[in-house]
């Protein structure tokens, strides 16, 4: 009995190869449409799924491989004798080998210009239920949807004469997460749709899909469970597609502040380095290179910095390295590392590195999972320029204010709620966060940076949100701070503004918010 494989794929990446490969190795290649014609145009031969059916296509290509001969080839089960009684009455060759890909909805919605019918057109039908069945007969059958998995399959044909059962079983598992995100894909899009036929952010039924990277030896404290999932097709610059080329195992928490960290560096244009601890961050600086932003990052709050996780936007450097391998870090992240750099964090075994590629992604949606439920929204990727800022006092805010400013409004992005974040020459010197009552936060970053021994005198001060009351801008302004930006829209504006008048300093307001909870 002849083997047979059937190949139709949308995406024809290495197709050729592979089924010049199968043929080569004896199997007999069915195959339809584009897929039948590119391999006949490449010399491989192939026969035409009509003619094998005996069935024309039809529907526009709608039905063509949804005929007993194909389904009866892929779900009979060999070692069932009246299974394959009912092939040879029926004269039906088992198919051993399922190779399709599906039509690409998910790049057809994706299109700015995409309409209903080509959404509807790219719904395939035969291909996932081709890939089904083969899955769900792989005690017999091999289905490949993926072209990354063709060299091992022809590694395991060639040594072992046919897909090993692991192999099949592997394979089929991811058929149906194949499937299932497919699926949710169309559900996805058809389910945001207006009775308009506009396209909603946000879909009545959410489907999502991640794979697992990694068990993890517990959660956030020893007695939770807990694993790491990568998002599919992770885009460039986020933390998911992270390579560590050293030291232990990441923990959950480790991976929960290393999104942190790298999600405020690379926000910054400038050489930056952030240095976080249980999420928050406790020193972010800008310099001339990573070496000087370190040196500043880390003076903003050295006790609470070991320990932590540390963030650069530009490659580590020998001289960076050799004064970050003076603390206890437990991540260092950046998007290279010289080889000098690697010798010197190599003497530490257990420290993690990190390399993340720089990127412009951003994730589409944020989640935080509720009893029974899940809140889902846009990420807070909002910052406004200087061109949004708008002074409300008789002061007005010198260029250098401006600038630290906008950096200490970026940071306060960064920080729990309530913030407040005093900076100075690109630095912070204080940071105060997740305090119920802004006023404490105002205080506590204030301590922090006299514990410091860093004066806040002539620094600017960022709130998060609105001051409700002037309490917390005479705490600030009593700190040292001349200059302040805060949202506005307090019902009390007037009264604030009227205090930085009466205190003489210069206050901004940005007309966003940023809560982070």
């Amino acid at each position: 009995m002849r083997k047979q494989a059937l190949i139709s794929v949308s995406d024809k990446t290495g197709v050729v190869d592979f089924a010049r490969a199968l043929a080569g190795l004896g199997y007999h290649i069915l195959s339809t449409g584009g897929t039948a014609k590119l391999l006949e145009k490449e010399g491989v031969a192939c026969q035409e799924v009509a003619d094998y059916t005996g069935f024309p296509e039809m529907l526009d290509g709608r039905v063509k491989t949804l005929n007993p001969k194909i389904h009866a080839g892929i779900l009979a089960r060999r070692p069932v004798a009246e299974h394959m009684a009912a092939l040879e009455a029926h004269a039906i060759d088992p198919i051993d080998l399922v190779v399709v890909n599906l039509y690409p909805f998910e790049q057809t919605v994706a299109k700015p210009d995409c309409t209903f019918e080509d959404a509807v057109e790219n719904i395939d039908i035969g291909g996932p239920t081709m890939i089904r069945a083969a899955a769900k007969n792989h005690e017999s059958v091999a289905v490949v949807v993926d072209p990354a998995d063709y060299d091992a399959v022809l590694a395991e044909i060639r040594a072992e004469g046919a897909v090993t059962p692991a192999t099949r079983l592997a394979l089929a598992k991811k058929v149906f997460a194949h499937t299932a995100r497919y699926d949710g894909m169309i559900a996805n899009y058809l389910t945001s749709l207006t009775p308009e036929g506009e396209r909603g952010l946000f879909p009545e039924t959410f489907n999502r899909q991640w794979v697992k990277v990694q068990d993890m030896r517990y959660g956030e404290n020893p007695h939770q469970q807990a694993a790491f999932y990568r998002e599919v097709n992770v885009a460039p610059g986020l933390l998911a597609g992270y390579e560590q080329l050293q030291g232990k195992e990441l923990s959950y928490n480790n991976i929960a502040d290393s999104d942190a960290a790298w999600e405020c560096c690379r926000s910054f244009a400038e050489p930056c380095c952030v240095i976080i601890k249980h999420a928050n961050p406790c020193g972010v600086a800008i310099g001339a290179d990573v070496a000087e932003a370190y040196a500043k990052a880390f003076q903003t709050d050295s006790k609470s910095a070991f320990g932590g996780i540390i963030a650069f936007n530009r490659e580590v450097s020998g001289a960076c390295a050799e004064m970050v391998a003076k603390q206890f870090a437990e991540v260092i992240i950046a998007p290279a590392f010289s080889a000098e750099a690697l010798a010197v964090f190599g003497a530490k075994k257990n420290l993690r590195l990190l390399t993340v590629a720089l990127g412009g992604a951003q994730n589409d949606f944020d989640f935080k999972r509720v009893g029974g439920g899940l809140l889902v929204q846009t990420p807070d990727n909002q910052l406004c320029g200087a061109d949004a800022l708008r002074c409300v006092t008789e002061k007005q805010p010198t260029e250098g204010q401006i600038q630290d400013m906008l950096f200490a409004w970026n940071v306060a992005r960064f920080v729990k709620s309530n913030t407040i974040v005093y900076v100075r020459d690109g630095m912070t010197l204080g940071v105060g966060a997740g305090q119920m009552s802004r006023v404490d936060s105002a205080r506590i970053a204030a301590i922090k940076a006299e514990e410091a021994g860093l004066s806040l005198e002539g620094s600017v001060a960022a709130s998060d949100a609105f001051f409700p009351f002037r309490d917390g801008l005479d705490v600030v302004v009593d700190a040292g701070a001349s200059a302040v930006i805060q949202p506005g829209g307090s019902i009390r504006d007037d009264e604030v503004i009227a205090a930085a008048n009466e205190r003489g300093i210069a206050m901004v307001f940005t007309g966003e918010r940023h809560f982070r909870h």
